[in-house]
């Protein structure tokens, strides 16, 4: 099992818990960014920097990525993507990617985006804090253990 990271726009905070996580189970780190990243201390995090350019670092990860991976992404076009190839994702807030849950995620964007773009609605996701980050925690916690003991 490797973990991506869609780097570019998820929080410090969680790259951090990511980290440490990995560092305890011994599992290997991706990040994937458009922009130089700072590096982990860790023999296991390694970063790839992709072109800039329109999901060019999702690309990377829909193409790297495996069945056994786990992706952590805000972008919901890469999580479809994730899910339908069979691996495991989910969000800097704790949610988890399914097949049941992803394709009504995608609908929900495109029409947020689409009110936006009509300035009937304005501004984005809540404001990060402390309830998303244990909620992240927890989530990769149970996540990484069934993952692990899956391939165990």
């Amino acid at each position: 099992m490797k973990i991506w990271i869609d780097a570019d726009a998820c929080p410090r905070v969680i790259k951090e818990i990511v980290f440490r996580a990995s560092e305890r189970l011994q599992a290997p780190v991706c990040l994937v960014a458009n922009k130089d990243l700072s590096k982990s201390h860790s023999g296991l995090v390694t970063s790839v920097l992709v072109a800039d350019g329109f999901d060019v670092a999702d690309d990377y990860i829909a193409e790297h990525a495996t069945a056994e991976d786990l992706v952590i992404t805000a972008d919901i076009p890469l999580a479809a993507r994730i899910v339908a190839k069979g691996a495991t994702g989910i969000d800097p807030r704790g949610e988890l990617y399914t097949e049941e849950n992803v394709g009504e995620r995608l609908s929900m964007r495109d029409l947020m985006q689409e009110l936006r773009m009509e300035g009937l609605v304005q501004g984005g996701p809540a404001q990060f804090g402390m309830t998303d980050r244990q909620r992240f925690a927890s989530s990769l916690d149970r996540l990484m253990t069934r993952m692990l003991k899956g391939r165990g």
